[in-house]
């Protein structure tokens, strides 16, 4: 019925850039947005099924909310399975109620949970997904990231690997944010609010927690003891940011990428959320390094990738990750 409400109710971005309802700062970003699109289509080879070329107001600040879980005592997220999109580590909702009120049901058997507000999914080239308002929101850098993000998972979607997909998606959307900002000269105002050095930090600070936490889990401690090992642990990681964040200021660096998300009260399914979108980035960026930047080289080797049987690509990902760390 969601879905249903939002191909049903989308709108022409021509015929609403032609018309008179749209304030200023609308106007504007649906221009960037087709912009962008056209970036996308002809610089990043991205698809051109016609998603992107209608807009919906949903009213809300998001368009869905995701419930993320995980054991008390495990990253490792669960999974829920549907027929389209095979296993992924999340399950969305297009009522914030309906969310909150299946994850305190999660919470309730004692699994740690996270709800988060989703701007933008993608039915995966099925159907011509429209521009919605809660991506207007977003700063400008951020909401172009996002088109060329989510046209990601109509080029590339394998089932039953959210990493794999998300991180392909996510290292697709930083490079085209770079060709696109580097296109237009844009002044910095307009660009991403932190640096990508910002962003290294930051989640190589996560991926250190995590794996002391894996550490952690997999020692044979009373769970009295290891969940006070885990409250420390995971309150150190909100120290050790809060000391970056100073180091960032007094260095005259804007931006706190994952800010928000740390400032938050933190569990496994939240560090697993970041570990979806983030963990295998770098062994893309080293897919794409390897082909001297030729996308259409790229777009072969990460296809190549996805067709490996599940425990042959996990090796090959690991491999890169580790020949990422080590350039």
């Amino acid at each position: 019925m969601g879905q249903m409400r939002v191909s049903n109710g989308k709108q022409s971005v021509a015929a609403l850039l032609a018309g008179n309802t749209l304030s200023a700062d609308e106007k504007k970003r649906l221009e960037v947005s087709q912009q962008a699109l056209d970036f996308g289509h002809e610089v990043m080879l991205l698809p051109d099924n016609g998603s992107y070329r209608s807009y919906y107001d949903t009213g809300q600040p998001y368009v869905v909310w995701n419930v993320f879980a995980a054991p008390e005592f495990s990253l490792s997220p669960r999974n829920w399975c549907f027929p389209i999109t095979g296993c992924i580590a999340y399950k969305g909702y297009f009522s914030e109620d309906s969310a909150r009120k299946y994850a305190a049901k999660l919470a309730a058997e004692g699994a740690d949970v996270h709800v988060g507000g989703v701007t933008a999914y993608s039915t995966l080239g099925r159907l011509h997904d429209p521009i919605l308002n809660t991506m207007l929101t977003l700063p400008e850098a951020s909401f172009v990231g996002l088109l060329f993000h989510e046209l990601s998972h109509q080029l590339l979607y394998i089932k039953n690997d959210s990493a794999f997909n998300e991180g392909f998606a996510t290292a697709v959307e930083q490079e085209g944010m770079r060709r696109w900002q580097a296109s237009r000269a844009e002044p910095a105002y307009l660009r991403r609010q932190y640096t990508n050095t910002q962003r290294k930090q930051a989640v190589d600070l996560l991926r250190n927690v995590r794996a002391e936490l894996e550490i952690l889990y997999a020692e044979d401690l009373p769970e009295a003891d290891k969940r006070e090992a885990k409250e420390a642990l995971l309150a150190g990681l909100q120290t050790s940011y809060q000391q970056l964040a100073l180091d960032w200021a007094a260095a005259g660096l804007k931006g706190r990428p994952y800010g928000g998300l740390l400032s938050m009260e933190l569990n496994n399914a939240v560090l697993s959320a970041t570990a979806t979108y983030d963990d295998y980035v770098p062994a893309f960026e080293r897919v794409l390094s390897q082909c001297a930047g030729d996308l259409e080289c790229f777009y072969d080797q990460v296809r190549q990738l996805s067709e490996l049987p599940a425990e042959e690509r996990g090796l090959q990902m690991e491999q890169l990750l580790l020949s990422s760390s080590q350039q």
